[in-house]
C-alpha cells in the first residue's frame, strides 16, 4: 500500500495500543484526562497540561480557548488497551504534531499514577489513508463501533448475540464520539472539514444500523 503523507486534505485513521498489548485505561479518571488532553492539546499554543491541571478539573477544559486547532477530529473511541482517531491536518505538520503531544502527555500522566517509567505505547502512531467515501464511511462506523466487542468478541463473524443490547452498549459508551453526534454537541469532534462524513444522529444511526445487522453498506 502507497504511504500518503500526512498532509492538508487527506484523511486518516490514527491509532495506536499499548506496549505489549498492555492496558492504557485503567478507570474512569485516566479516559476522561485522554479526552481532555484531545481537547487541550490540539492547539498551536504551547499548553502545559501539567499547569493547566494543577488549577482546574478536567470538564473544565473544554471553556479553554484554544486558538485554531492543528487537526480535525472526525470520530474517535478509546478502548482499554488502545485507541482510535479519525482526522485531517489543518496546518503543515498538524498530526504528528498533535500526535506527538498527547501520547508524551498520556504516557507522563499514567507513569506517574502507575508508579512506572519507560514506554506506554508501542510505537509513534499509525496512520492508515482513508482514500475513498467508501472508505471513511466505513471508518466512522468501525470505530463507533469497536465498543461493541467489549461484550460480544465475535460479533462481527457471526452477527450479534442481541443486537438491541448491542446498539445500546455502542450508544451510551462513554468514551467515543458517539455521544457528540448523539447530543449534537461537539467538543473534540470537528465536522466540517469532512465532506463524507456522518452529519447527524440519524445519519450515524443509520450507518451503524446497518453494519450491526450486516446489510450492505455502500
Amino acid at each position: 500500500m502507497r504511504k500518503v503523507p500526512l498532509v492538508q486534505g487527506e484523511f486518516f485513521h490514527l491509532y495506536n495500543r499499548g506496549v505489549d498489548k498492555r492496558v492504557i485505561f485503567t478507570k474512569k479518571q485516566e479516559y476522561e484526562r485522554f479526552l481532555a488532553y484531545m481537547y487541550l492539546l490540539n492547539s498551536p499554543k504551547e499548553i502545559r497540561p501539567t499547569d493547566f491541571f494543577r488549577t482546574h478539573r478536567a470538564d473544565e477544559v473544554y471553556q479553554v480557548d484554544r486558538g485554531d486547532p492543528l487537526i480535525a477530529i472526525g470520530a474517535f473511541c478509546l478502548m482499554p488497551n488502545h485507541f482510535h482517531i479519525y482526522a485531517t491536518p489543518l496546518v503543515k505538520g498538524g498530526i504528528s504534531k498533535f500526535m506527538q503531544r498527547l501520547q508524551t502527555a498520556y504516557t507522563k500522566y499514567f507513569n506517574e499514577k502507575h508508579a512506572r517509567s519507560g514506554s506506554l505505547l508501542s510505537s509513534t502512531f499509525k496512520a492508515e489513508h482513508a482514500a475513498t467515501d467508501k472508505h471513511a464511511k466505513y471508518l466512522f462506523s468501525y470505530i463507533h463501533l469497536n465498543p461493541a466487542k467489549l461484550i460480544d468478541k465475535d460479533w462481527k463473524t457471526r452477527g450479534p448475540k442481541d443486537w438491541k443490547k448491542l446498539k445500546q452498549y455502542v450508544e451510551e459508551y462513554p468514551y467515543s464520539s458517539y455521544k457528540e453526534y448523539s447530543s449534537g454537541e461537539h467538543y473534540i469532534t470537528n465536522l466540517s472539514p469532512f465532506p463524507h462524513s456522518l452529519r447527524n444522529k440519524e445519519e450515524i444511526n443509520e450507518h451503524i444500523d446497518a453494519w450491526l445487522t450486516l446489510k450492505d453498506t455502500a
